[in-house]
């Protein structure tokens, strides 16, 4: 299994029904690679719901997509730059099938009147094998024992010669 790295990817397309399977092989090549097969059929449905809906209402077809993976949650942004087109009454409806199935979405403004549509999918994990406690094994090596109480004597160990000289010089 690959490790969850951040990764980014940004493609420019204008929008044409032509296009739109195009889009979704590009963008499930990207998931792919990134070891994120379980959101490919979310994402590419989200990114093709707006982008039909954008062919439908929008004068300006020319959009920018971009994912973000950011080891979490997956990020998929799509500006339209048509500022004549209103997500609360052209979208209306692409934008409830987005939220139905996201965990989280939104829609903000760009300081050029355009709009970016993001919605968050997070990262499932694949499945789980249960843990299973295992009995700890017999261990081969020899167990040294901790020594009993010594007599103190045995401790101090025996006196020095320069000790006895002392003594009998008293």
């Amino acid at each position: 299994m690959k490790t969850a790295v951040p990764c980014y990817y940004h493609l420019d397309v204008e929008v044409s029904p032509e296009r739109l399977g195009q889009v979704r092989r590009i963008l499930a090549a990207h998931l792919r690679l990134w070891d994120l097969e379980t959101l490919v059929e979310p994402v590419c449905r989200g990114t093709e719901l707006l982008l039909k809906a954008i062919d439908e209402h929008a004068t300006d077809k020319n959009t920018s997509i971009e994912m973000w993976w950011n080891r979490q949650h997956l990020i998929t942004a799509i500006a339209e730059h048509d500022c004549h087109l209103r997500p609360d009454q052209d979208l209306r409806g692409c934008l409830e099938h987005i939220a139905a199935m996201s965990d989280g979405w939104g829609c903000c403004a760009t300081d050029t009147g355009a709009k970016v549509i993001w919605f968050s999918q997070r990262a499932r994990s694949g499945e789980r094998v249960p843990l299973v406690p295992t009995v700890p094994e017999p261990s081969l090596r020899e167990v040294l024992q901790v020594p009993r109480e010594m007599p103190v004597a045995a401790l101090a160990g025996p006196a020095s010669a320069a000790d006895g000289v002392l003594a009998e010089a008293r």
